[in-house]
């Protein structure tokens, strides 16, 4: 199991689909599970509204609760192996242990440069004021972000190109494969 985190608009999405590209496994968005409970709720996809289930669900089901849903579905996979990205707290991290080993992939970015591709990508849901931003990191840092990106087994910086991203996911994917850091 590959748990892919990082802070809002770091990069960790295309880091986690590059990883599930070159290990050949399935690929669980943790944001999709709220995003579709947001839905199914009948609300609109605004940033407030999915902070708003992604705590509720928490509140309801406990901390993990995200990750327990993750757990669900990945029991139904048939694959040897598993990234899940967005990963955001060591509860979290201690649910999805109980799928098998846990590597940890983080994607570190400076605040400002996320915020700029938060802006480019303009998916739905997503912060559109600086505010709004800063509320959503300072959230994903109460829920221990920062504690999963302390622990994490590799570490990319992305301040650069897409194609350099692309290269260090690669790389840091040889090396899980090898068996480097993650045994």
């Amino acid at each position: 199991m590959i748990a892919v985190t990082g802070m809002p608009g770091s990069g960790k999405s295309f880091v986690a689909q590059v990883l599930a590209r070159e290990l050949k496994y399935p690929i669980i968005v943790m944001g999709d599970i709220v995003r579709e409970e947001t839905i199914r709720r009948g609300l609109e996809l605004t940033s407030i509204n999915i902070e708003m289930v992604a705590r509720e669900l928490r509140i309801l089901r406990g901390p993990s609760a995200i990750a327990d849903i993750v757990v669900e579905k990945a029991e139904k996979l048939e694959s040897n192996g598993l990234i899940v990205d967005g990963v955001r707290s060591l509860d979290e991290i201690k649910s999805l242990s109980r799928l098998g080993r846990i590597c940890i992939v983080a994607v570190h970015s400076p605040q400002i440069l996320r915020y700029r591709r938060i802006i480019e990508r303009a998916r739905k849901g997503d912060t559109m004021s600086i505010e709004e931003f800063k509320l959503r990191d300072y959230s994903n840092l109460e829920l221990g972000v920062g504690n999963v990106i302390a622990l994490a087994n590799y570490m990319i910086v992305n301040t650069s190109t897409l194609e350099h991203l692309e290269e260090e996911a690669i790389r840091v994917a040889g090396e899980i494969r090898d068996g480097k850091y993650c045994s």
